[in-house]
């Protein structure tokens, strides 16, 4: 499968891909809208996401867009991007944190109602005839439980 990041088509191809003229890629680059990685020899290589970014400063500029407003409307877009990705990092950082944060405990209460730490992901062997109920630490909930009358 083709990753929209690797850079595989020349500026003729691009252009093609694209419906422009090589030229005005050779443009977008020196002003900066999109700029294609470049081989060892210095020749420009776009890649599937940098097509879809000529589209769409086609699309603007066809809407009366002018070109400083397109590159700054590519350069936001391409800040949410980041930020998304990030977002998603620290949510899966955050999860992972919760679940195996070290150092975490977990209470159970004995046969006689005392209170027994329990080793993370260890569990106690119950005593014949006890019951043994432990509790874990859930996330916060804008649920609200039903007050004790």
């Amino acid at each position: 499968m083709m990753e929209e990041m690797e850079h595989l088509f020349s500026i003729s191809a691009a252009a093609q891909l694209a419906g422009m003229h090589p030229q005005t890629l050779r443009q977008y680059d020196r002003i900066g809208l999109v700029q294609p990685q470049r081989t060892a020899g210095r020749s420009r290589r776009y890649s599937l996401r940098d097509i879809v970014q000529l589209r769409e400063v086609q699309r603007l500029s066809n809407a009366g867009v002018s070109l400083e407003g397109i590159r700054r409307v590519i350069d936001l877009e391409n800040q949410v991007h980041a930020l998304q990705s990030r977002v998603t990092e620290l949510e899966a950082a955050l999860d992972d944190a919760l679940i195996y944060r070290p150092g975490a405990r977990t209470f159970a209460a004995g046969t006689a109602g005392e209170i027994i730490t329990l080793d993370q992901g260890r569990r106690r062997v119950q005593a014949a005839g006890g019951e043994l109920v432990v509790w874990h630490p859930v996330r916060r909930s804008s649920r609200q439980l039903p007050a004790d009358d």
